[in-house]
């Protein structure tokens, strides 16, 4: 699996830092192309687990149709962090962020105990596990969709939040030195 390329190598982010960001972000935006060329994006929770990407729909609608059709997808995931000014100027702004975008093969992972696996990891997840209820039942596995994505490619991002002394005021990292605002008469 090839991990891509990013452009700001300063806020490239280590293999190691992506698998454990696709392990713990809550959220992810998943993108596949229709027979016909359309693009459809579709947001959905998932589990990353042995390498891959899961994630479950109903048994029809735009996202399978495309899938069956084109068994390509890409993924985001991200995560917004604190607004804060580097310098002088309003566009001296900026956010802490953390990214992950892929790309990969996707197929229907229609195997019984595969699905159940799925929603074991999921609810595990994503639910309180103070709740009292049945664990491992799911009467509605027929009624669902698994995916298992592959991931061909990867790249992550991060930008961190500056500490506060190096912020504007305390420091000024304009990216527009010797730029002067305009008088306010």
């Amino acid at each position: 699996m090839s991990q891509g390329g990013v452009r700001r190598k300063d806020k490239e982010m280590s293999r190691a830092e992506i698998d454990r960001f696709l392990d713990e972000a809550a959220f992810a935006h998943f993108a596949t192309v229709s027979a016909n060329g359309d693009p459809y994006v579709v947001p959905n929770l998932f589990v990353y687990a042995d390498g891959l990407i899961h994630l479950h729909t109903s048994l029809g609608g735009h996202f399978r149709d495309n899938i069956e059709a084109r068994p390509r997808i890409s993924f985001e995931m991200a995560e917004m962090g604190t607004v804060y000014p580097y310098g002088e100027f309003e566009c001296d702004t900026t956010v802490s962020y953390v990214s992950v975008v892929g790309f990969g093969m996707v197929r229907i992972d229609s195997d019984p105990a595969g699905k159940a696996r799925f929603f074991n990891r999921l609810m595990a997840k994503y639910t309180d596990p103070k709740l009292q209820r049945p664990k491992g039942f799911y009467p509605r596995l027929d009624m669902v969709t698994v995916y298992a994505v592959e991931i061909e490619r990867v790249t992550g991002k991060r930008g961190p939040l500056l500490a506060v002394g190096d912020q504007w005021p305390a420091k000024n990292m304009t990216k527009s030195p010797g730029a002067l605002a305009p008088d306010k008469n």
